[in-house]
């Protein structure tokens, strides 16, 4: 049995994202153990090199799998011979100054035996011909659609009104909030009510996916995000700006819908998003992005990692 131990970010709590895929990866055989970093900033995720480096000296992985750039950085500078797979996200590509893009670079070269990014865009950005483009997958037996009405009660949301759904915390400045208000207020609708993306439970996500009338994502960057995949698995209209890989998966979805970064052409898709006053057929769309297969994906990248 292949034993891999993932290193990832422990500073927002437990991780959807890592734990989809590290559950994936269970279900298929594999033996999968986290090491939750804690600690903010470069010193944070530096005073954590030796208890990982005791961790790995413990479990003895196979291979070691680190979410984010920083999370990889920490994990080589333990100096284990054990191989290393890092998974770059978004933001540690396509956000990042030219100066943090030559480090990265430098643990491609001599660390991270094989590299994962989640986008053509992030490929593109990074400029690493060998980057292998794996987006993280959705996991269908939890993101589901069901009925709307059944949905909207469950959540105690009024069934008089218009529910938009905000696809992140309005406070983080890179998912471009702002932009977000100046469109619901040109569309002037009086039974709107914007509901946010945050501090919800695995249970209460697929209820407002498909409580919703509509996903708004205006996020500056992306690299591949959950929400936008999460929402096309429970069949829920989208309006989002054209990052990461949003235009490839809401391709030719009824429904789903590109924006500039213009409030008014914004606010025209959500209108146009609202008139749709349906669910979509999105979750047949991305049957290949089933954590499932997304699994036997990443079990091919590491061995090729651990047959270098």
């Amino acid at each position: 049995m292949m034993k891999i131990l993932f290193v990832r970010s422990g500073n927002r709590g437990l991780d959807p994202i890592s734990q989809n895929q590290g559950n994936s990866l269970s279900d298929k055989g594999l033996d999968v153990v986290f090491y939750d970093i804690v600690g903010k900033g470069i010193k944070g995720y530096l005073s954590n090199i030796i208890k990982l480096r005791s961790l790995i000296n413990n479990e003895r992985p196979d291979l070691l799998h680190a979410h984010y750039s920083l999370s990889g950085i920490v994990t080589a500078l333990t100096f284990t011979k054990t191989p290393i797979v890092i998974s770059l996200m978004g933001s540690d590509v396509n956000s990042v100054s030219n100066s943090q893009k030559y480090i990265i670079k430098f643990f491609i070269r001599f660390f991270w035996k094989e590299v994962i990014v989640k986008s053509k865009e992030m490929k593109k950005n990074l400029n690493y011909e060998n980057a292998h483009i794996i987006p993280n997958g959705v996991d269908f037996k939890n993101y589901e659609s069901i009925d709307k009405v059944k949905a909207i009660e469950k959540l105690g949301w009024d069934k008089n009104k218009k529910h938009i759904l905000f696809s992140s915390n309005p406070e983080r400045p890179e998912k471009n909030y702002q932009l977000a208000k100046e469109a619901i207020d040109v569309l002037n609708i009086e039974n709107l009510e914007v509901r946010f993306l945050m501090n919800l439970s695995q249970t209460e996500m697929p209820l407002y996916y498909n409580a919703a009338d509509c996903l708004l994502l205006t996020s500056f960057y992306e690299g591949s995000p959950n929400v936008i995949k999460e929402a096309m698995a429970c069949n829920c209209p989208i309006v989002s700006t054209d990052v990461g890989d949003v235009k490839e998966i809401i391709s030719g979805v009824d429904g789903c819908y590109l924006t500039s970064f213009d409030e008014k052409e914004v606010a025209e898709k959500v209108k146009n998003a609202l008139k749709f006053n349906q669910r979509t057929n999105g979750s047949d769309a991305i049957k290949h992005l089933d954590s499932r297969i997304i699994a036997d994906k990443l079990i091919d990248i590491y061995n090729k990692a651990l047959n270098k």
